[in-house]
């Protein structure tokens, strides 16, 4: 037997005993997880339990996580990683899953852009590997030679730019080699793809690809994962493939949560269709004022990948940079909004704004009727002439039941596109897609931003939709549950600890439809400086989590998470969702986030002990 074989015999086995969460689990917990290891660590205690013939489910479940999010990567495709590595002769740190066709393409065409390298396509199949060349190379940027060979053998060597070479072969089998190719992708016709950087001196190139896939795509998903597996080792598995009605169901979904009249867009993630939007409007803008710079208005301390992502587009297209847009700590959002306005008016540029409301973390509602007046607001530039009107990219994931893209909204008169990412409340956590939709002001921008989501392969797939179609319809009444359970247990906390520093919508913004299940919260200590106040807070809010999550094993998790079916969710925006943002704006407060089905009486007399302990009452 060859390495690759027995490497699938023990598949086999370990299909036999798969954990359930390695499937259905979108978001795992931080305290058990090694970013900078991401995957080697888990895929090395795995091979050690292969080596022993140990697998069981307990011993495949006691691992460390892989990632945190299965967004960007996560033990199944961390698994298929290995074995494809294995078959093909390769570091598996050198392959990467893709669930789309499209994006390991575009993540090797953004490097080289970026580094001012060439690029060169190969491709033996029927059609170019690429969707919509004019946009990549006009929107984009990129500039490649796209060539149809009948096989890799007739790829010529190239001393001045990168070689890539796209197939469509059977996974169980290894890829052919040429010296002159620099990256093979290999695309599954219904899966996904994967792509192989054959030079093992290409940390930096390995490193720029997972960015994309962590940013602007999402890793192979578990389910499809868990079907190549299946396939590698001679399992019948059947593909997935779309209810009608469930498409429908979905649509109209988001049609009425969002007040939408619009025909919406579902992605693949919360990231892929925000970033299908961003690159739409960038199209727009371009077209429109071909001149104009253009400017990102966004909050430094929003989510991190909503930042990161935005920065990253503004590195991408020259026309492009970044305005801070300042939301919590004691600004005000549409104070904020009205100076960030004010200076893209003084450049004559063109105004994007992305906000999330409630703000996260703080979870905080603007004044909704001065936030529509400054939207709207005729401003002028230097020159006396009209400046560019904004258009508006709202995350409603923290309340996606409100109808902000309804006629009778008062942004009806503003551009508005609203987004969400389905792993929260949309699906309960069962699945990651993302989707849009616009308002009538903004309806004609749609099509901008279906084609950017066509042209990354981004599409939600079947099992996602499917999956959304279950739970979408129940999606209003667990907001209310989870709200009603989310403010008892603040009324609670702030009794036991009336100093506490509660971030959490007011009674009356509820009254209003603004119901988010998600609090935060700085402990009170007493400290002789302002430095010293906040190291004592960083250090007590984590000692909080930790004790939390063991006290409560099965109903407290120390997980990026919000939205689920069940238990809470605690963690430090600051080690957690804002690892890409700057130092001076993270957020070192506590986020909980308390689902329908939650003990809070339990939750409430451990935090209890907990303040009693640390001397809080």
């Amino acid at each position: 037997m060859n390495t690759s074989t027995n490497t699938l015999e023990s598949i086999k086995a370990l299909l036999k005993n798969l954990p359930q969460d390695w499937l259905k689990l979108t978001t795992h917990r931080l305290d058990i997880y090694n970013e900078s290891k991401a995957k080697i660590e888990f895929l090395d205690e795995l091979k050690k339990l292969i080596a022993a013939d140990t697998i069981n489910s307990d011993d495949l479940k006691n691992l460390p996580t892989a990632y945190d999010y299965i967004r960007l990567g996560h033990q199944l495709s961390s698994l298929l990683e290995w074995v494809l590595a294995e078959i093909n002769q390769v570091n598996e740190q050198q392959l990467i899953t893709f669930a789309s066709k499209t994006m390991p393409i575009l993540a090797i065409l953004r490097h080289n852009a970026l580094n001012n390298k060439a690029t060169y396509i190969y491709y033996d199949g029927d059609a170019s590997p690429l969707i919509d060349e004019s946009r990549l190379k006009t929107i984009y940027g990129y500039q490649y030679q796209l060539t149809q060979v009948k096989n890799c053998d007739k790829i010529p060597q190239h001393n001045d730019g990168s070689v890539i070479y796209v197939t469509q072969q059977s996974f169980n089998e290894p890829l052919k080699k040429n010296p002159h190719i620099d990256q093979t992708i290999n695309i599954h016709p219904a899966l996904g793809s994967v792509i192989i950087i054959h030079k093992s001196d290409s940390a930096q190139l390995v490193s720029a690809v997972q960015h994309v896939r962590r940013r602007e795509t999402i890793a192979m998903s578990p389910a499809n994962c868990l079907q190549v597996l299946h396939e590698l080792v001679g399992n019948e598995a059947p593909i997935a493939t779309v209810n009608k009605q469930a498409a429908m169901t979905v649509a109209k979904c988001i049609q009425d949560n969002t007040g939408s009249a619009s025909t919406p867009l579902v992605a693949s993630s919360g990231l892929s269709i925000q970033y299908a939007i961003l690159m739409g409007l960038v199209e727009n803008a371009r077209t429109a004022h071909p001149d104009k710079s253009i400017k990102i208005i966004l909050p430094p301390n929003c989510y991190g990948g909503t930042n990161d992502q935005s920065r990253r587009v503004a590195d991408l297209i020259q026309q492009a940079d970044i305005v801070d847009l300042l939301v919590d700590g004691g600004a005000d959002l549409v104070n904020s909004l009205e100076t960030a306005l004010a200076s893209v008016a003084e450049v004559d540029g063109v105004p994007i704004v992305l906000a999330e409301i409630p703000t996260n973390p703080r979870v905080e509602v603007p004044d909704m009727t001065a936030l529509s007046e400054t939207l709207s607001q005729q401003r002028q530039t230097p020159n006396g002439g009209a400046a560019v009107q904004p258009v508006f990219m709202v995350d409603q994931t923290f309340c996606p039941n409100v109808t902000l893209l309804h006629s009778d909204s008062q942004l009806n008169t503003v551009k508005t596109i609203s987004f969400a990412s389905g792993s929260k409340f949309p699906s309960g956590g069962r699945c990651i897609a993302g989707y849009c939709a616009a308002n009538q002001a903004a309806d004609d921008l749609m099509p901008l931003i279906a084609a950017h989501l066509q042209l990354s392969d981004n599409q939600a797939d079947a099992n996602q939709l499917n999956t959304l179609a279950e739970t979408m319809p129940s999606m209003p009444e667990r907001i209310v549950k989870a709200y009603q359970n989310t403010r008892e247990f603040v009324r609670q906390v702030q009794a036991i600890i009336p100093k506490a520093k509660i971030f959490y919508v007011t009674d009356e913004m509820a009254q209003k439809g603004f119901k988010p299940s998600v609090f935060s919260l700085d402990l009170p200590v007493d400290a002789e400086s302002p430095q010293a106040r906040q190291e004592l807070q960083k250090e007590l809010n984590k000692k909080l989590i930790e004790f939390m999550i063991n006290k409560h094993p099965e109903d407290c998790k120390n997980c990026v998470s919000y939205g689920q079916l069940k238990g809470s969710y605690w963690t430090i925006p600051a080690t957690s969702t804002q690892g890409t943002t700057k130092e001076e704006d993270k957020d070192y407060v506590v986020r909980v986030s308390v689902s329908p089905d939650t003990n809070v009486a339990l939750l409430t007399k451990s935090f209890k002990v907990f303040c009693h302990k640390h001397n809080l009452i």
